[in-house]
């Protein structure tokens, strides 16, 4: 299978003993950046790709089909495995199902499933979450709808923040039954809360995002935490240089005169121009 490369890469980091940190990836270019930089694993993002597919905040805007076609197209542009956030799974347990069997054929290493209710119901002031028995039943149909046994499946809750540290463990506990692949966890507080989970559960570990005092990865990776993300500063850089750059070209900058603009030779890596010359030359055998 041609991904099935990619997958084991990322099933190689969950079972090592190290803590990871992906890169934030949301398009062709930023995913060969990555790559080329050396990280090990990609992250796309619910809320990036809201960002750079829709231009839209991470209101759960974006269709399963946007989704997807974006992770198609990084998957052709690069070989880096990528974790895709698949939110709620764009529905109910038979959505789900589709969700992994769409994301599966669109190139992803892995994926996850979240267990808060999505999209936002009318009336609701808060995040809420789903019941634990439905929350089990997505995860069932996610890996029910698996058929390259190498995709990664997380079961992802961010219990700890809505409700309470027992019901995010009872959750991951769970979901650790119906044999999903590792857990995900989004806001964990502290050192104290990573300790209890990590001790009740055993599966790896890939934490969303985590205060300070939780930053150092030789720790985390001693609580059984394999991927660490660290946020979408990719994209808001990417932001911040292309207003910067049309601010100054609408105030009357040449062109000649602008700041930060990548270079040829960073182009054409990005590009893969010599590649693509070579192709040119092998099957269009141009005249000199």
């Amino acid at each position: 299978m041609a991904f099935r490369k990619r997958r084991e890469a990322l099933r190689a980091i969950l079972k090592g003993s190290v803590c990871v940190r992906p890169g934030s990836v949301y398009d062709a270019t930023s995913i060969r950046i990555a790559q080329d930089l050396g990280f090990p694993l990609g992250m796309f993002g619910g809320s990036v790709a809201s960002l750079a597919v829709l231009g839209d905040p991470d209101i759960t805007l974006i269709t399963l089909t946007e989704l997807c076609e974006q992770m198609r197209r990084m998957s052709r542009a690069a070989e880096l495995p990528v974790l895709v956030d698949a939110d709620h799974g764009y529905g109910n347990a038979l959505n789900v199902r589709r969700t992994v069997q769409e994301l599966e054929t669109a190139g992803a290493a892995g994926l996850t499933i979240e267990d808060t209710l999505l999209p936002q119901a009318f009336g609701q002031a808060k995040t809420e979450l789903i019941s634990l028995e439905e929350g089990v039943g997505k995860m069932k149909a996610a890996l029910d709808g698996r058929s390259d046994p190498s995709l990664v499946i997380m079961g992802r809750t961010g219990a700890t923040s809505v409700t309470s540290l027992d019901d995010a463990v009872a959750r991951a506990r769970a979901y650790e039954a119906v044999d999903v692949d590792a857990l995900f966890f989004t806001g964990i507080k502290s050192r104290g809360e990573l300790e209890a989970i990590s001790a009740a559960t055993r599966l790896p570990i890939v934490l969303g995002g985590a205060p300070e005092e939780m930053s150092d990865p030789a720790w985390l990776a001693g609580r059984r935490v394999r991927i660490a993300l660290q946020g979408h500063a990719p994209f808001a850089a990417a932001t911040q240089a292309v207003y910067e750059t049309l601010k100054a070209l609408r105030e009357g900058t040449a062109p000649r005169n602008l700041k930060g603009l990548a270079s040829s030779d960073l182009t054409a890596q990005v590009t893969r121009d010599a590649a693509m010359k070579a192709r040119t030359a092998e099957f269009l055998g141009p005249k000199k």
